[in-house]
């Protein structure tokens, strides 16, 4: 018996055995988002170590909540969430309701990290509601990231899914979206609304009329932005 044990035969105390190690939890729902080999996985957890990371896929996997699969060819791992660990989609979803409705913002918006940020709107935007149906390019530039990297750009092609480059691709770009990043990470999350955020000039766009009129559409908030 491990010696993190509840040692009780209570099901939700054999339940918290499993989900309860640190970051257990936001990997499943980073897998959930799509996400299926390992350096996926890291970019939408940025502060695990790989190290942890990878014991904690180990776990996972010994306790069924997901699978493993290696490709005899090419070598690529690859991971999946099981029936037994979908199961916990609901579960897991209704926590994030919760904390939603009751953590209060100010507490949820003292940790912002723009890199997880603009990893989590890039899968996020609705490429078919883009009024540009060619290649189309958006540079996020955060005005008080001095230190660090204050400028990302999502490049959306047809046919394929919105990219994002962690540094300057060389393309013309269509939109520019300057802003505060608490203001982006409210905005996104739900917690105030994009419309005013832009009104106070927390987040100004510049570029293509079009494109800029709506981003409402096609910049799609969090799924918990509705709670």
């Amino acid at each position: 018996m491990s010696q993190n044990s509840y040692n009780q035969f209570c099901p939700i105390a054999m339940a918290c055995e499993i989900l309860e190690p640190r970051w257990t939890l936001l990997i499943m729902c980073e897998m959930w988002s799509g996400s299926m080999r390992f350096n996926e996985i890291r970019r939408g957890v940025p502060r695990m170590s790989p190290t942890l990371l990878s014991k904690r896929l180990k776990e996972m996997e010994v306790r069924g909540l997901i699978t493993r699969r290696e490709d005899g060819v090419t070598g690529a791992v690859t991971y999946k969430i099981t029936p037994v660990g979908n199961e916990l989609g609901p579960i897991v979803h209704a926590l994030g309701q919760w904390a939603h409705r009751n953590v209060d913002s100010e507490v949820t918006l003292e940790h912002l990290d723009a890199r997880l940020l603009m990893w989590n709107i890039r899968r996020k935007v609705d490429r078919n509601a883009l009024p540009m149906k060619q290649k189309t390019t958006i540079q996020f530039m955060f005005r008080e990231l001095e230190t660090e990297q204050p400028s990302y750009w999502l490049i959306a092609k047809p046919g394929c899914d919105v990219d994002i480059c962690w540094s300057d691709p060389g393309f013309d770009v269509d939109l520019f979206v300057s802003a505060e990043l608490k203001a982006m990470t409210s905005a996104w999350l739900g917690l105030s609304r994009l419309e005013k955020e832009i009104d106070d000039q927390k987040i100004e766009l510049i570029g293509d009329e079009l494109l800029a009129s709506t981003i409402g559409t096609w910049l799609v908030r969090s799924t918990l932005a509705g709670c």
